[in-house]
């Protein structure tokens, strides 16, 4: 993504109708970077878990703190930036991330791996809203599909996260944690390409007078405040279900099956690949079919899948993890840019409340779910969140918007 290349883009009056993929898989393997980094946290669990003697709660709250960070600050950053684009802030989410991760190698005690945790998810809040409008700036009015790109990064970095973890940190210990900040080093160098590009295409729409703003969509302001907050349980629905997944999968299949730590990040892999893939149709199917469609099919069509997976022998507990990462995954692209479609030019603070949102609800979810976990057993905790995707019927209460052509 030569700067040359950046330039003749721009000038071909390219603003609006041109999809510009260099720029989208760029940042979307900046947000693979961004996740990866990420995913290191819940990955190294179960050897936080036995150099510290953590609880269920324990590991929870450090979730909880991860994603409390991360959720909090986005939509305010996502306003601001509205008014006022930052660049150069994607640069310096990764420097917190990095930051962070350094601090997780070698902390010493419980609070420095809350500190640490909460080091990456300034980064992460940071992050996403801004590498959001990346997306939507290239996208060409290709939304879904952008969004799906830009979201297929950051789920890819996620499922790698854990089998390099698996690979690096179990075999030789905590300390190996240092060998992820390379990531962060290399999305520095990618980020700071973007924002040059993300720089001198907002000044030529400005030189232009060419609006971010879209049309406004022919409903109420109640009905879009409703629709607003059907979205948002729908996020509740999915990520608190994710949280069950990401955090404690691995020691589900221990307790259940008693595989080994690394035989079960592999299926922790397996089943984040899978979402990966998920993520990637989801949002061109939005495009395509109406992005409530694929919302009613993403949430409520897992939910028998999720409902059977309680009581799956280990071959189909595979098949099942598999089968619901595909179809629980393919909602978030579609919900964003629904949401987005909803309230528009409100790209940065929209994507920075669904994401934060998300992160939050994330959080929340592995908090809640480790003391039920400790109070009862990991079995209970995946029987209780397998009902979580039978929310999915508040889709009914989804406007029809038009599809743009």
């Amino acid at each position: 993504m030569n700067s040359s290349t950046q330039k003749a883009t721009i000038d071909s009056g390219a603003l609006v109708q041109k999809t510009v993929y260099s720029v989208l898989f760029s940042i979307a393997f900046a947000h693979l970077l961004n996740d990866l980094m990420q995913a290191v946290i819940p990955a190294a669990y179960p050897i936080l878990k036995e150099n510290f003697s953590l609880s269920f709660t324990q590991i929870g709250l450090i979730t909880f703190v991860f994603q409390l960070t991360a959720s909090l600050l986005q939509p305010f950053i996502g306003f601001y930036t509205d008014k006022k684009p930052k660049p150069y802030s994607l640069v310096i989410s990764m420097l917190f991330t990095i930051v962070g991760l350094g601090l997780l190698s070698i902390a010493s005690s419980f609070w420095m791996i809350l500190v640490s945790v909460a080091f990456v998810g300034i980064g992460s809040s940071i992050f996403h809203p801004e590498a959001s409008r990346v997306a939507f700036l290239g996208s060409g009015g290709k939304r879904g599909l952008a969004q799906s790109i830009f979201q297929l990064g950051g789920n890819a970095g996620s499922a790698i996260g854990p089998l390099l973890v698996a690979l690096i940190v179990a075999p030789h210990g905590q300390s190996y944690v240092i060998w992820f900040v390379i990531a962060g080093f290399i999305g520095i160098l990618i980020l700071s390409r973007i924002a040059v590009w993300y720089q001198d295409h907002m000044a030529l729409r400005a030189a232009k007078k060419v609006s971010l703003e879209e049309e406004t969509v022919p409903l109420s302001n109640r009905k879009i405040t409703i629709s607003i907050i059907v979205l948002l349980f729908l996020i509740f629905s999915k990520f608190f279900y994710m949280a069950s997944m990401s955090s404690y999968f691995t020691f589900y299949l221990m307790s259940k099956f008693s595989m080994t730590v690394q035989d079960s990040q592999l299926y922790l892999f397996i089943f984040l690949a899978s979402v990966a893939a998920g993520t990637l149709i989801g949002g061109p199917l939005g495009d395509h079919f109406g992005r409530k469609y694929i919302i009613w099919f993403s949430i409520l069509g897992a939910a028998p899948f999720t409902l059977l997976l309680p009581y799956a022998n280990l071959f189909w507990t595979g098949i099942l993890a598999v089968v619901i990462g595909g179809i629980i995954a393919s909602a978030f692209s579609a919900i964003l840019v629904f949401a987005q479609e909803l309230k528009p030019g409100k790209v940065g603070m929209i994507s920075g409340l669904f994401f934060g949102f998300a992160f939050g609800m994330g959080g929340l979810g592995s908090a809640i779910l480790g003391y039920v976990a400790d109070k009862t057993s990991i079995e209970y905790v995946f029987t209780i969140s397998s009902y979580l995707p039978l929310i999915g019927i508040l889709c009914y209460f989804l406007p029809n918007i038009q599809k743009k052509k």
